[in-house]
């Protein structure tokens, strides 16, 4: 998903703050398998630690103008696809959050928004200015299943944790 967005012109608005912390290193392997590091920093997802990296407030401070919309009683919000949701899980700031896939975390971060519809509302617009829906980027069942397959590895989990 993340690399046909990226080759469909998608990017993630200024706005949108994003950070990708796999729960473990191997994760990271195995996106680098399946060529997805690229796409997915080029999206603005890199990688920033392990685990609860962005837990409790430890995201960083968020754009300015966004602070000072929060200071001023604006409901902020994240979607992340954490095991927890509470108010300030990724920032004092930010009263809401929402649970999702982690593909859902990125078209979110693609839409810019939360109230987004994602089956009747585009993500953005192409170079041509063209819409381009979350339908025309999401990945089969079998593709999903074939990247699982191929890049999902024993080799690359025991490279990382082995013990020698």
């Amino acid at each position: 998903m993340t690399l046909e967005a990226v080759q469909r012109g998608l990017r993630t608005p200024e706005h949108v703050k994003t950070s990708l912390a796999p729960g473990s290193r191997v994760v990271t392997r195995y996106l680098e398998a399946a060529g997805l590091s690229g796409p997915l920093e080029a999206l603005g997802f890199h990688t920033v630690g392990y685990g609860c990296t962005t837990c409790m407030g430890n995201s960083g401070d968020v754009d300015p103008a966004m602070q000072a919309a929060a200071d001023q009683g604006l409901i902020t919000a994240a979607v992340l696809s954490g095991n927890r949701n509470f108010e300030g899980r990724v920032h004092l700031s930010v009263k809401a959050n929402y649970l999702a896939s982690p593909p859902l975390v990125v078209a979110a971060a693609l839409a810019g928004r939360v109230d987004i519809d994602f089956e009747t509302e585009a993500l953005g617009l192409d170079p041509d200015g063209r819409e381009v829906f979350l339908s025309d980027i999401w990945p089969t069942p079998e593709e999903v299943a074939a990247a699982v397959f191929e890049f999902v590895r024993p080799d690359l989990f025991e490279s990382e944790y082995a013990k020698e």
